[in-house]
């Protein structure tokens, strides 16, 4: 951000906010509102900060639903002044992202949406990713559709012949013949520039044609290929000629398969929106030279209270903020927006406008009511109302799943628990005679297993066998240590074992201040131990509780396990296979892949060595095994 300033924000008051109301500035720029606690609980932007910001505390009967609940929390305010409108809406996105507060519309982060890219390197390489990177390359998206974006390369790999490979192609090493080509040459879908075999500038000009495709510019392509194709065959070059030819079918039939919904063959979005009661989902055609070239589309919670207008302003700046296709000429709104909405989406899309083209231009913004653009509007709120239903049905799904899991119900009745255990975290240890000691932890939430929250420890503060001391060292270091902040606390503990691992785990929350229900699961009779209780208790084989338990009983004991195995295999690596000179690492891990284990090595004969290993290694190997 450039000439950015910031008024901050003292203590909480009244008084404080007063003073700061009566001294807002008239420049763009954001401002948060935050609570008595001093959380920020709203962000917004604003064309004329002393405008907006006192709109909502001037006459409270003009407020209604979410606007009147926020504006009764708010007890302090912090503004920043931006040179630009576009600045206040990138600063905002930002902001909202970070601090995700509580009355903030959330729009579905499309980070984990596919992009597609053109390297900035020589003989650039295009393919699919959902890492964006800021590094200089073209890159087209985000798209919701990844089948869409597939079908979109495929056609443009089989048009052109663009090198698959990840070489770096500089210079000085194509010079040096540092490369040899591959299949993709021999077979004509790589003209081979790793040999020289292709220019760098033909290679170029080719990427080039290649944008103008993902642009939609099909029309343009046409025509330029069509040129190069009469001036090869005027030069006598029929084959490059002929070449060219087999493009232009690829590229009609392309074209004849894209639906034509503008007769005046222009560059124009169509965006609709569809709201539910706390829920919305807004769709963006884009149109190019009148041809349908997809549909895409963002969802909104939190949005109770909202207008629609509302909704459709801060779908279309999410959407133009993050989108890397070419703008359009026009765009196409279901629902009038404000004079500052309207102004800083225009201001937003005439600035990537001129960063793509290098020369101004003004984006149209139309709220048509009848004739061929009000159908197309109609056409994208269909698909809007379509997505929304799935999206709620979907939802609807998820939540009665989590409702219907009895076994979370019957869990909170029979051990007492003060609410549903959402979130459920068991451990289980495993060594082998003292050896390798690891204990694993895995955390089901509403009733299912949620990996990216697994872990496993490697247990390092005591000696030998001891049960007791494994469990206090993994419930210290799990909510004790640097997994207390970045993990949530679960509303249950579930430990693999009986009396003594129970009381080791209570003892060490106790210790820690720490109040979450804790209980064991004894393998051999099934049965349930309390902290500080002398007798179990079993629950019928049926019983939903008690199956839930095991799952997550046998899911800690297989990651547990596994986690156990890789340590043994490498520990056994390192120390028996690797002392046999002249094998490393790699070999090492070659040969376990191999024949499996470092046992059926040892037993191999000469001839399975031989084969794995070569003739010299085999005999070190063999000679180790049986001197």
């Amino acid at each position: 951000m450039t000439d950015c300033n910031r008024t901050e924000t003292g203590d909480a008051s009244a008084g404080s906010l007063h003073e700061k109301l009566s001294a807002l500035p008239t420049a763009p720029g954001v401002y948060q509102f935050r609570n008595r606690a001093g959380k920020v609980i709203y962000v917004g932007k604003a064309k004329n900060l002393k405008n907006r910001v006192r709109s909502y505390f001037r006459d409270s009967r003009q407020l209604f639903g979410k606007t009147l609940v926020l504006v009764g929390h708010i007890a302090d305010l912090e503004v920043i002044i931006t040179s630009s409108e576009v600045e206040a809406l990138i600063l905002e996105n930002n902001l909202i992202k970070e601090l995700k507060p509580r009355y903030n519309v959330n729009l579905k982060d499309d980070k984990t949406y596919p992009y597609l890219v053109v390297t900035n390197e020589p003989f650039p390489r295009i393919f699919i990713t959902r890492q964006l990177k800021r590094d200089g390359s073209t890159w087209f998206g985000p798209y919701t559709e990844a089948g869409q974006l597939r079908s979109i390369l495929e056609l443009a790999e089989s048009i052109f012949p663009i090198r698959s490979c990840r070489l770096k192609l500089s210079e000085e090493n194509i010079r040096a013949g540092k490369f040899r080509v591959c299949l993709d040459y021999h077979i004509r879908k790589c003209k081979g520039p790793c040999e020289g075999h292709q220019s760098e500038e033909e290679y170029g000009e080719m990427i080039g044609e290649i944008i103008k495709l993902l642009k939609g510019r099909t029309s343009g392509l046409i025509r330029s290929l069509t040129e190069k194709m009469h001036a090869h065959a005027d030069a006598l070059q029929f084959e490059a000629a002929a070449e060219i030819r087999i493009q232009l079918d690829s590229l009609k039939r392309y074209g004849e398969r894209q639906k034509v919904v503008s007769l005046d063959g222009a560059d124009r979005d169509v965006l609709a929106v569809a709201s539910g009661e706390d829920d919305a989902c807004a769709v963006v055609f884009t149109i190019r030279e009148g041809k349908l070239l997809g549909s895409r589309r963002v969802y909104m919670n939190n949005t109770a209270g909202e207008s629609e207008a509302a909704l459709l302003a801060k779908a279309a700046e999410n959407w133009y903020l993050g989108a890397m296709d070419a703008m359009p000429d026009e765009i196409l709104l279901q629902h009038r927006l404000s004079e500052d909405e309207e102004t800083t989406l225009k201001a937003l899309v005439d600035e990537k406008k001129q960063k793509e083209s290098g020369r101004k231009s003004s984006v149209r913004i139309v709220i048509p009511q009848i004739g061929e653009k009000a159908h197309l509007l109609d056409m994208c709120g269909s698909n809007a109302r379509h997505h929304l239903e799935e999206y709620l049905i979907q939802k609807q799904k998820r939540g009665e799943a989590a409702r219907e899991t009895p076994g979370l119900r019957e869990l909170m009745k029979l051990l007492h628990l003060p609410k549903l255990p959402e979130r459920i975290e068991c451990f289980d240890n495993s060594h082998f005679q003292g050896t390798d000691y690891v204990s694993s932890m895995v955390c089901f939430a509403q009733g299912r297993p949620k990996k990216s929250d697994y872990r496993k420890f490697r247990l390092i503060s005591f000696e030998g066998s001891d049960d007791y001391a494994a469990m206090e060292e993994v419930i210290t270091r799990r909510y004790s240590g640097s997994l207390a902040g970045e993990l949530p606390m679960p509303n249950l503990i579930v430990v693999d074992g009986g009396k003594g691992q129970v009381n080791a785990a209570y003892a060490v929350l106790s210790a820690a201040g720490i109040d979450i229900p804790v209980i064991g699961l004894a393998k051999r009779l099934e049965e349930i131990f309390l902290p500080h209780t002398a007798d179990p208790f079993n629950l019928p084989k049926t019983s939903p509780a008690l199956r839930l338990l095991q799952q997550l009983r046998d899911e800690a004991h297989r990651f547990a396990v596994t986690y156990h195995r890789k340590l043994r295999s490498e520990r056994t690596l390192q120390t028996e296979l690797t002392t046999i000179p002249g094998i490393g690492p790699k070999t090492a891990m070659k040969l376990l892949e191999r024949f499996g284990s470092v046992e059926r090595i040892a037993a191999a004969g000469m001839d399975d060595l031989r084969a794995a290993a070569g003739s010299a290694l085999a005999a070190k190997i063999h000679a180790f095994y049986h001197p």
